[in-house]
């Protein structure tokens, strides 16, 4: 089996020295299915109320470029706030640190313990990290806190859901825009077929198969669509 990763002593340095973070997979799997099915959503509840494919596109589009702003704004304040807690806390333990240095070295310690170390290693390690400030934050951070040693990136968040909720939420408008026949039914099938690709590709980083995946993903598009076809039909004109 080919490992995740090198594990020789470079590749080892500049893997933990520069860590990748949470990467973007959080946000472009959020965005696509989030476009996706509010797009749909518009287009069967639109065809279901009985208005032309120009409604549908106009729609679409306006729910596209407008909620998938929403979207990446939400998600950049949401971003932004998160790392400017991790700031604040930062500020926090370096007050801490200068004004109750004891307090804070015994914080490190019972860190350190509740991680194994024991007897004389564990004042020798508590010892070492407390003689760099940097690392004794950041021990404190995660520690004491929970937070990683890397701060989350709002513009690549914003950016990301934008565009997948872009390139996601466009699929169903497609079969309007090219004044395909049976429109609808192509929509929903290619937007059935979206889901179930989304939902495949979110597989590879996780631990369940690609197919329980793929069929997860599509029920909930498939429900979300069914209901907002059903209000639609409920006002057909």
């Amino acid at each position: 089996m080919v490992p995740d990763h090198g594990h020789t002593r470079a590749e080892i340095s500049a893997r933990i020295g520069h860590p990748q973070g949470r990467g973007v997979l959080r946000d472009a799997v959020y965005g696509a299915i989030d476009g996706t099915v509010t797009t749909f959503a518009i287009v069967a509840g639109v065809t279901g109320a009985g208005l032309s494919p120009y409604i549908i596109v106009v729609l679409g589009l306006a729910n596209v470029l407008a909620d998938g702003f929403s979207m990446a704004a939400a998600n950049y304040s949401g971003v932004k706030a998160e790392r400017d807690n991790i700031a604040r806390i930062r500020k926090i333990e370096e007050r801490h640190i200068r004004d109750y240095p004891e307090g804070e070295w015994l914080e490190v310690r019972e860190i350190l313990s509740r991680k194994g170390l024991k007897g004389q290693v564990l004042g020798q390690a508590t010892d070492a990290i407390t003689q760099d400030r940097n690392n004794w934050i950041a021990l404190m951070l995660e520690g004491e806190y929970g937070l990683g040693g890397v701060d989350p990136r709002p513009l690549r968040s914003a950016a990301t859901t934008f565009l997948s909720f872009l390139v996601a939420g466009m699929i169903p408008l497609l079969p309007f825009m090219l004044g395909l026949t049976d429109a609808f039914a192509v929509s929903a099938w290619v937007t059935m077929a979206a889901f179930f690709a989304i939902g495949a590709l979110k597989s590879f980083w996780s631990l369940s198969p690609w197919w329980r995946s793929a069929i997860e993903t599509s029920l909930i598009g498939g429900v979300a669509a069914a209901i907002a076809f059903g209000v639609g039909t409920m006002f057909h004109i």
